[in-house]
């Protein structure tokens, strides 16, 4: 039975932590964001997130996006300092049309900084990618 459900690869779609100024605050926040890069509106889009690492695992946190239009983007959450210390993973389900999709996105350890910045599909930002 299982062996019969295919899940099509997933394309175009990633995810991004971008270092955006809180205007409010004055601080460099990280943000999270899905970014929709292909032709197609993604429907019922499903994100459950969670930091971790050996000794520490953050709570799962849940997000539901009802659509995501072709070529555009929508923030998942914010970041704290202390998670980018951690593994940061994405799971991400969605439907195009008919089509289940499925992906899991990681971000390892530490590998959310500055140096790493680079500019992301769409936002005119400079950001952290996972395609």
């Amino acid at each position: 039975m299982k062996k019969d459900i295919k899940i099509p690869e997933v394309k175009d779609v990633h995810v991004a932590v971008v270092q955006e100024e809180h205007l409010e605050y004055k601080t460099q926040d990280w943000n999270a964001y899905i970014i929709n890069n292909s032709d197609k509106d993604l429907d019922t889009v499903l994100i459950v997130t969670k930091g971790y690492n050996d000794k520490k695992i953050t709570p799962v946190m849940r997000h539901t996006i009802a659509k995501l239009p072709a070529r555009s983007y929508a923030k998942i959450e914010y970041l704290q300092e202390q998670v980018l210390e951690l593994n940061n993973e994405f799971k991400i389900t969605f439907f195009e049309g008919n089509q289940m999709f499925d992906k899991t996105y990681l971000f390892r350890k530490n590998t959310i900084n500055v140096k790493a910045l680079q500019t992301v599909p769409l936002m005119q930002l400079r950001g952290v990618l996972v395609k």
